[in-house]
């Protein structure tokens, strides 16, 4: 039995480390001393989760839940506990402070393994109905009672969602591969079946199984696989001369849509891969239509608007996403799927069939009006592509994604095989997705509002860090600030994120959750941010504004620093 004592050892020893490959082999030494009944459950608390986002099970602890639960662990009244977390800034580390100098101790306490551990904050997260507040403070007090002092510090920031270890999941993949096969060669296999069943906890499982089995890890029905993503062009003759002769479809403005469908049931995933299936009854009804016995396919989910026949922008659309007033939305809103690929087909993996045969099965399986074939066309040429490109752009769309006909479905990947190129937002070039990794308060006339820009960031895949590369101050309307902030607020910690490689400072750090898209003017060096730093100087967005929130997109979709490089080097080759 590998003792929770043993695991938060070494979430000490990791927050002591800032490279990730120091941190991939102090976490293999973790791994390769558990064993195949406990290893799920041991990968799910590196995550900061008790199961995949799309079982819908969160553990909803507030920190005024915490708080009645250190103090009646500690002895200390909640007001004590209050006022040493207002000097720590950390709930975990006052629960260590506290514990370390307790008032009273439990009559027995209980060694506790990893499954222990596991289990309890299971029951916490699935305590519901009436009564299930006082459940949820209950269960989490008999933890902090058999924690030592630095169990509680990872206990409290786990029921917080707050762990703070810096480690991503290529991290915790590398140190799978290492634990198993001694390196990193399994590393790329391991990816593979992550990204076809988005559930960690069970290909770790299947590693310490039956190991042979990753190799040949294949999609599965209700296991939403990480959606594929897409590289950027400038100019449709850059596509064509990396493409050649492709298939060309709208770029829809809307949110997309993962529907599995086995026999009558059917389940519904958006891209942040979250169970959305009671949201749209509509879809629903049209999946089990199907003359299929079994399939897997994504597309993007467009409002209608019947009065003016057109389709509603991107922040009318997302009034679909919700869990109350089903029925008058979806009378109000109706949604078109524009489907635009499939990934399963009556037992057979369809990610490993070319583009082009994808496309053939949705053209023949898709006919009716709710669930019908996204517009595609094949081009040769760079003019061909410009007039669909400018079409799009004509009918309010996005602009347009160019797909090589011969590329398999890479899941969780971003790759050349499918490539996007979008309308300018004014002058500007471009626009990225990156993640608000602090806020500023407001300042003159938006005092009031509390509010005054973000600081955004991309991800590094190669150091495994965020970089910011932008403050962004304009573009949000008076209601967004007021939203913005809001949310932000429940967001808020004393320090900032671990991964975050950062020259400027903000008013409140956040968790690194919430996705926004900025768009800018160009792109210019700065030593102020680190994005793609190089001799002191970084790179960062010039003249940023948010065109929208979108609470649809998960931290993994964000723009890369290689694509901000990228993006600037083409800059420069125009100039």
């Amino acid at each position: 039995m590998l003792l929770f004592s043993d695991v938060a050892s070494v979430f000490e020893e990791i927050e002591k480390r800032s490279g990730r490959l120091e941190m991939t082999d102090v976490l293999a030494t973790l791994l390769v001393r558990a064993d195949a009944a406990e290893i799920g459950e041991l990968i799910y608390l590196l995550q900061g989760i008790v199961a995949p986002p799309y079982l819908g099970i969160d553990l909803g602890v507030g920190e005024r839940f915490a708080i009645a639960a250190i103090a009646s662990a500690s002895g200390y009244a909640p007001g004590e506990v209050e006022k040493d977390y207002k000097k720590s800034g950390d709930l975990g580390d006052t629960a260590e402070a506290l514990l370390r100098k307790r008032k009273q101790t439990a009559l027995s306490t209980t060694e506790m393994g990893v499954e222990y551990v596991y289990d309890a904050m299971l029951r916490l997260a699935k305590a519901s109905g009436p009564g299930s507040q006082d459940a949820k403070i209950k269960h989490l007090t008999e933890l902090l009672n058999n924690a030592s002092p630095i169990e509680a510090r990872y206990i409290v920031r786990f029921v917080l969602g707050r762990l703070r270890l810096g480690v991503g999941d290529p991290t915790i993949l590398d140190s799978l591969s290492v634990a198993k096969a001694g390196d990193r060669s399994m590393r790329e296999s391991l990816e593979r079946a992550y990204n076809v069943c988005s559930d960690m906890g069970y290909v770790a499982r299947t590693l310490y199984t039956k190991p042979e089995t990753i190799q040949s890890f294949h999609v599965q029905p209700f296991k939403p696989l990480m959606p594929a993503l897409a590289e950027r062009e400038d100019s449709p003759k850059s596509i064509i001369a990396r493409l050649g002769r492709c298939g060309v479809e709208m770029k829809y403005d809307g949110f997309r849509l993962q529907c599995h469908k086995l026999g009558e049931k059917v389940e519904l995933y958006s891209r942040k891969l979250e169970r959305m299936t009671d949201m749209f009854p509509d879809v629903v009804k049209e999946a089990r239509k199907l003359k299929t016995e079994g399939i897997i396919f994504e597309g993007e989910a467009l409002a209608y608007d019947k009065k003016k026949g057109r389709y509603f922008p991107f922040q009318q659309t997302m009034h679909r996403r919700r869990k109350h007033g089903i029925e008058e939305a979806s009378i109000e809103f109706p949604l078109n799927l524009f489907v635009f690929d499939i990934l399963y087909l009556d037992g057979a993996d369809m990610t490993g069939e070319s583009y082009r045969s994808r496309r053939a099965a949705i053209q023949r399986i898709f006919k009716g009006k709710v669930l019908q074939p996204s517009q595609m066309k094949l081009v040769r040429t760079a003019k061909e592509l410009k007039v669909i490109f400018d079409d799009a752009v004509s009918k309010g769309l996005e602009g347009i994604m160019a797909k090589d006909l011969e590329a398999h479905y890479t899941a969780g990947k971003r790759k050349f095989a499918w490539i996007k190129l979008k309308k300018s937002y004014g002058k500007a070039v471009d626009t990225i997705d990156g993640v608000v990794v602090g806020y500023y308060l407001g300042r003159g006339q938006r005092a009031e509002f509390e509010f005054g820009g973000v600081l955004v960031a991309v991800f590094n895949p190669d150091s495994g860090k965020l970089e910011t590369v932008a403050k962004c101050a304009t573009g949000f309307t008076e209601d967004e600030m007021v939203s913005l902030r809001e949310t932000l607020e429940k967001m808020k910690t004393a320090k900032p994120p671990p991964n975050l490689e950062y020259n400027i400072e903000v008013d409140y750090w956040v968790e690194p959750k919430f996705v926004v898209e900025v768009a800018f003017d160009d792109i210019t060096q700065s030593p102020n941010h680190t994005c793609a730093m190089s001799e002191g100087k970084g790179l960062a967005l010039r003249f940023p504004r948010m065109v929208k929130m979108r609470e649809d997109k998960t931290i993994k979709e964000i723009t890369t620093s290689d694509e901000v490089r990228r993006m600037f080097e083409l800059q420069r080759a125009k100039s």
